[in-house]
């Protein structure tokens, strides 16, 4: 079973993400923030994962960049979602190894299908 690893701040997004994605056969792991995503990242090392940038403690453009400049890490994909869609925000988030840029609200069925797209 793939693993998927979504970061988010916003508990009700961390909620219908993970519903959704179980319900499509992920097995799903949590972080509330920038730090304790990290962490989970290496102890779960997930086959994706769904990273919001703005967060406390550690923000997804660090971790993101932190993970793709390490070898045991950097063939995750990383899905970035972000209420700024500046493409100014765009280019750091692939500058900093982000496969998927992705803006609030978002569709639902378009993060699964981008999910699946990475994993299949």
């Amino acid at each position: 079973m793939k693993k998927v690893l979504i970061v988010d701040d916003e508990q009700d997004i961390v909620d219908s993400l993970k519903f959704v994605l179980e319900s499509e056969g992920y097995d799903c792991y949590t972080a509330l923030n920038g730090e304790d995503g990290l962490k989970s990242a290496k102890e779960v090392v997930p086959d994706l994962i769904i990273l919001d940038i703005m967060m406390p403690k550690m923000n997804g453009y660090k971790i993101s960049r932190l993970l793709k400049f390490d070898n045991k890490y950097k063939n995750i994909p990383i899905i970035m979602l972000t209420a700024r869609s500046q493409e100014e925000d765009k280019l750091i988030g692939e500058e900093t190894g982000a496969n998927e840029y992705i803006t609030k609200p978002f569709d639902l069925d378009f993060v699964v299908s981008k999910v699946k797209e990475y994993l299949e």
